[in-house]
């Protein structure tokens, strides 16, 4: 077998799996007899462990994710996998984007760690080929975006919170949880919390503003370029969407992808070209500021884990910025 990893320092968050590894687990999925001809990891992911597969007795290659070691996971970042996988039958949607998954295994029998092997899609990663269009026609990529977005957000779900839950019966409750565990995993790592403690009893005495949310909506985690792919084509064409393991349900509104899609007044206003219009209230501007609380806080924990401290420290000025607003 041909077998190539990604060199990281010593203490890396991801964490490559081996040779023998890889064989245990394609003949776990596809048979006794499988042979796995090469193994290459990829890189632009931050989280899973992620190989291109190619096998002796199919022609298309399959790709491989690789959970991180439970032990490494954030408590509000627990088992993304199992949740991706819990999603896919919500996302039917897009189901033409997406991969099919060939296979996976939570059971911790082939080796001790979550695994999932998905078909290949072709295409290019956006980040590495939207710049290369004219600028003009940065827009057709977030109207598809948009699109993909507000098909996704029509689904409507049986509780709010993550799709592989815990469930909850009202809006605030799951919002208040969220920003507990963040708050947790923020103490963990040893930094302070207590701004996150602070907007978490914030939402709980706005209980009745979050739950004007009624409905819970599938929202997509953390969707935008990095998850997606371009096809050969003389302007962009989304033809991919990838690692969507952060699904939840709640308010639209809270979902990265909108927070995205409003930070810059450019050609990324397309987006809502294609996104149904919302209202625009006092109160969905005090939802809002709330979501941006909690993405601050997963912020900085990923900034915490990429060693990057000035980001961590700027997430405190940010959560500040946002709470006097909120009080």
């Amino acid at each position: 077998m041909e077998f190539r990893t990604i060199q990281r320092p010593d203490g890396s968050f991801q964490q490559s799996v081996t040779a023998s590894d890889v064989q245990a687990i394609a003949r776990a999925a596809f048979g006794c007899c499988t042979v796995v001809e090469s193994a290459v990891e990829l890189g632009g992911g931050l989280y899973n462990s992620v190989y291109r597969i190619r096998l002796r007795a199919t022609a298309e290659p399959v790709v491989l994710r690789v959970a991180p070691p439970a032990e490494r996971q954030f408590t509000s970042e627990a088992h993304l996998m199992r949740n991706e996988y819990a999603s896919v039958p919500w996302l039917a949607p897009i189901a033409d984007l997406m991969p099919r998954v060939l296979a996976a295994d939570f059971t911790g029998t082939v080796i001790d760690r979550d695994w999932m092997l998905q078909s290949f899609l072709p295409g290019t990663p956006a980040p590495q080929k939207l710049g290369s269009f004219p600028k003009d026609t940065h827009g057709l990529f977030f109207r598809q975006l948009g699109e993909i977005t507000a098909a996704v957000h029509a689904v409507a779900g049986p509780s709010f919170g993550p799709v592989a839950g815990p469930g909850h019966a009202r809006w605030s409750q799951a919002v208040v949880a969220s920003l507990g565990q963040i708050a947790n995993d923020v103490e963990g790592c040893g930094l302070d919390a207590v701004d996150l403690r602070r907007a978490s009893d914030v939402a709980l005495e706005g209980a009745r503003l979050l739950d004007e949310v009624g409905k819970p909506r599938l929202l997509t985690g953390d969707l935008w370029t990095v998850n997606t792919l371009l096809a050969p084509a003389p302007v962009p064409a989304i033809c991919g969407v990838l690692d969507l393991d952060r699904t939840w349900w709640g308010d639209p509104e809270a979902d990265w992808t909108m927070r995205m899609a409003r930070a810059k007044q450019d050609e990324r206003l397309s987006f809502f070209d294609a996104y149904p219009a919302r209202a625009d209230t006092e109160s969905c501007r005090w939802r809002r500021r709330v979501y941006e609380v909690r993405h601050l806080g997963a912020l900085r924990l990923e900034r915490h884990r990429l060693g990057n401290e000035a980001g961590v420290e700027d997430s405190y000025r940010a959560v500040a910025e946002n709470l006097a607003a909120l009080m």
